[in-house]
């Protein structure tokens, strides 16, 4: 059982047993706990702590836990019904509403119920994620002299030096921020590069975190479709003439949530569309590590081809390790760096020096290389393991394409079958999926929904998951 799962249990068990004590007295020894569960003394540790920030129990270094002493009621919930008119009087000048809706972005961070399949997550599940090496680089930064220094304002220089170089190209580590995670980092480009009521061009359908993002920024998103081979260049010069917009936001590689590459012959052909309509490319880089095994050479960023600086560059290392490990990177050249760094440093001064240090160890560590060939062969097994069972079990759900990177599988449901529906009813067969409409910026063409397969243990979760969508499918549409 994966350590995690064990603290969550002992505590359960332990919270349960609470009432068997009266309010500070003292619970049994760690060591009474560690023989009763048989578990180890850091889940033991672990759990009681998680009960402390309960406010459950009570810990005092050398005599133990105790069960806390009831809390005063807490006093009266005020009327905040005031905020309602404040909140939106001052709305009539916008030219888009700046009200934020983060329900498809919880979609991939919450955690799902006990015992329901998680195909809606966005991260690694906890054994493909580098735990050891991560805990081990931490300890190393940690007593790096200097490590709990204020870093300088962009970043270490050794890390903007490296992920330059992953880069590569005309990118510099003088044109790299280093940025605390990769929504961060698109936050900061959107803000930097259109004003409020502007339109930003983005591909359709599309990451569902960056819609949010332009949306709550007062941002008009407006869809460029994209097929099997990336965005259609004829339809993005159109956008750009029809719209006057200024930004285009894409992801190249492994586009979330079709899966979709850009191809060889388009890449220079949005380049030149974006540069001709005086325009800047947001390159979201957010998988290049997630490659599958047999995905063969991958195309270099956009930036590395791109010595105009038409293109701002955004990629993380999160996706690739742990949804903590917030460490990402924005890359520009030209003036727009300035605005950038000016608005980064505003919203967040730094990315904390501990972590920047713990991820210098990392990528430098024999382990790193290690782990990107551990997930590329796990992922591509899942990946099969998915698309074996999706064949076998919901032939009636269209796989037009198969990514050779990435965490997931785009499906279109047939014409009439209804997507909610499908959605609440794989949640009740326990299994939750992601619905395809919040990743349009506009009406979708057909009902769709996103699997994951990197959030779950591995190809039996995958089966029985597949399994439980199979029941839910018969339900909704027979």
């Amino acid at each position: 059982m994966h350590e995690s799962s064990s603290v969550g249990e002992l505590a359960e068990q332990l919270r349960q047993e609470l009432d068997r004590y009266s309010p500070g007295e003292k619970l049994p020894s760690s060591r009474a706990l560690v023989e009763r569960f048989r578990v180890s003394p850091v889940t033991v540790s672990r759990a009681l702590a998680r009960l402390a920030v309960e406010g459950l129990v009570v810990t005092r270094p050398g005599a133990g836990a105790f069960r806390a002493v009831l809390r005063t009621p807490a006093a009266p919930t005020g009327d905040t019904s005031w905020q309602e008119v404040a909140l939106s009087a001052d709305g009539a000048a916008d030219l888009v509403p700046r009200s934020v809706d983060a329900s498809g972005v919880l979609v991939s961070l919450a955690a799902p119920a006990p015992g329901v399949i998680e195909f809606n997550g966005g991260y690694l599940h906890p054994s493909l994620q580098p735990e050891r090496a991560m805990a081990a680089a931490l300890a190393r930064a940690g007593r790096r002299p200097g490590a709990w220094g204020r870093p300088p304002m962009e970043g270490l220089p050794e890390l903007r030096e490296w992920f330059a170089r992953a880069v590569g190209g005309p990118v510099t580590a003088a044109g790299v921020l280093v940025t605390a995670g990769g929504q961060s980092a698109l936050t900061t480009a959107l803000r930097a590069l259109a004003p409020p009521g502007a339109p930003v061009l983005v591909e359709s359908p599309t990451y569902l975190g960056m819609l949010a993002i332009a949306r709550a920024a007062g941002l008009r998103p407006v869809p460029v479709p994209v097929d099997a081979d990336g965005v259609r260049p004829s339809l993005l010069a159109d956008a750009f003439r029809a719209t006057g917009a200024r930004v285009f936001v894409c992801q190249p590689l492994f586009q979330n949530p079709t899966g979709a590459v850009l191809a060889p012959e388009r890449r220079a052909e949005v380049l030149r569309i974006a540069r001709q309509a005086g325009a800047f490319v947001v390159e979201d880089d957010f998988v290049r590590r997630l490659v599958h095994e047999d995905a063969g050479p991958l195309p270099r960023p956009l930036a590395a081809d791109d010595p105009d600086g038409v293109v701002v560059h955004v990629s993380s290392l999160t996706k690739a390790t742990s949804p903590s490990f917030r460490v990402s990177a924005l890359a520009a050249h030209g003036p727009v760096l300035e605005r950038l760094r000016a608005i980064q440093i505003v919203d967040t001064f730094f990315v904390p020096r501990p972590l920047q240090e713990a991820t210098l160890e990392l990528v430098g560590s024999p382990a790193w290389p290690r782990h990107l060939r551990a997930i590329a062969a796990a992922l591509r097994a899942r990946r099969d393991a998915m698309t074996a069972a999706l064949r076998l079990h919901l032939p009636g759900l269209a796989l037009p394409h198969i990514p050779s990177g990435g965490y997931h599988l785009w499906l279109r449901l047939p014409d009439g079958a209804s997507e909610s529906a499908l959605t609440a009813a794989a949640l009740r067969a326990g299994v939750a999926v992601t619905p395809g409409r919040p990743y349009f910026s506009a009406e979708p063409p057909a009902g769709h929904l996103r699997l994951s397969f990197a959030a779950v243990a591995g190809a039996g979760e995958i089966t029985e998951g597949v399994h439980r969508l199979r029941t839910a499918w018969s339900q909704v549409v027979g």
